[in-house]
C-alpha cells in the first residue's frame, strides 16, 4: 500500500498556495510537513480528506485517484483538523455514536484508543463545555473509528497535556506499524521525532528537508 499526491493546485484569489505538490509515501511511514503560518499546510491536509477540492491534481491510494472514487473515504482516510469538526450540541457520546456502531464504541471505550484518551472520562459532558484540549481528544478518537490506513493529523498534539500527547505518539507508533501512513503538519517537537521524512511547504512547493534535531536550521528554512 502506497499513497501518491500529483501535481496539486490550490489558488486564492489570484495567488497559489499549493503550485504542484508532488509525494509518494510508502506503508509504514510518517511524513512530516513543516511550514511557516499560512503556507498551505492545514490547506494540503484539508484536500487530502476530501474536505474542499483542489484545482487540480490527483490523490493516489494503491493507483486509485481517491478524488474521483470516494465512497471508501472515511474508511481510508482520516482526518484530525486544527479546529472542532464536533457538534457542540451534542455530548461525547452523542458525537462518538455517529462514527461508531455501540458496541465497538463500548469495546474502545473499555481497552482501546478511547480508553487511553481518558475518553470515558466525560463521556456525557457537552462540547460546547469542553477545553480546547478535551475537544482534541475526542476528535481524534471520532478520526480514528474506521481505522483508516491515512491519517491526516493536522497539529493533534495542540492543546494536550503530556499523557495525552505520549497516547497520541504511541498510537501513530502503532499504526505506523500495521502498515498505516500518517501525514503530520507540526512544529511540535514530539510530533517531529515520530517523523520518518521532513517536507518543507513554501511558496507553494514541497521541498525535501533532512531534519536531525537543529531547530535553528529548521526555523530559518522555513
Amino acid at each position: 500500500m502506497d499513497i501518491e499526491i500529483k501535481d496539486i493546485h490550490k489558488k486564492y484569489g489570484s495567488k497559489y498556495v499549493l503550485n504542484g505538490i508532488n509525494l509518494v509515501v510508502d506503508a509504514g511511514k510518517c511524513i512530516g510537513i513543516l511550514g511557516s503560518n499560512g503556507s498551505g499546510k492545514s490547506t494540503l491536509l484539508s484536500i487530502l480528506a476530501g474536505v474542499q477540492p483542489a484545482d487540480d491534481g490527483s490523490f493516489l491510494f494503491d493507483g486509485n485517484d481517491l478524488f474521483k472514487y470516494s465512497a471508501d473515504y472515511s474508511c481510508l482516510v482520516g482526518y484530525v483538523p486544527q479546529g472542532t469538526p464536533l457538534i457542540e450540541e451534542l455530548t461525547a457520546y452523542d458525537n462518538l455514536l455517529l462514527w461508531y456502531d455501540k458496541k465497538t464504541l463500548k469495546k474502545e471505550l473499555a481497552e482501546g484508543l478511547l480508553k487511553s484518551l481518558g475518553i470515558d472520562e466525560f463521556l456525557k459532558t457537552t462540547v460546547s463545555k469542553m477545553s480546547g484540549g478535551v475537544k482534541k481528544r475526542l476528535s481524534i478518537g471520532c478520526a480514528v473509528a474506521e481505522k483508516p490506513s491515512v491519517l491526516l493529523l493536522d497539529e493533534p498534539m495542540a492543546a494536550l497535556d503530556i499523557v495525552c500527547k505520549q497516547n497520541i505518539s504511541e498510537y501513530i507508533k502503532m499504526h505506523k506499524a500495521a502498515g498505516g501512513i500518517v501525514l503530520l503538519a507540526t512544529h511540535d517537537l514530539l510530533e517531529l521525532e515520530l517523523c520518518d521524512e521532513w517536507y518543507i511547504i513554501k511558496d507553494g512547493l514541497l521541498t525535501r528537508f533532512e531534519y536531525n534535531g537543529n531547530i535553528e536550521e529548521l526555523v530559518k528554512s522555513l
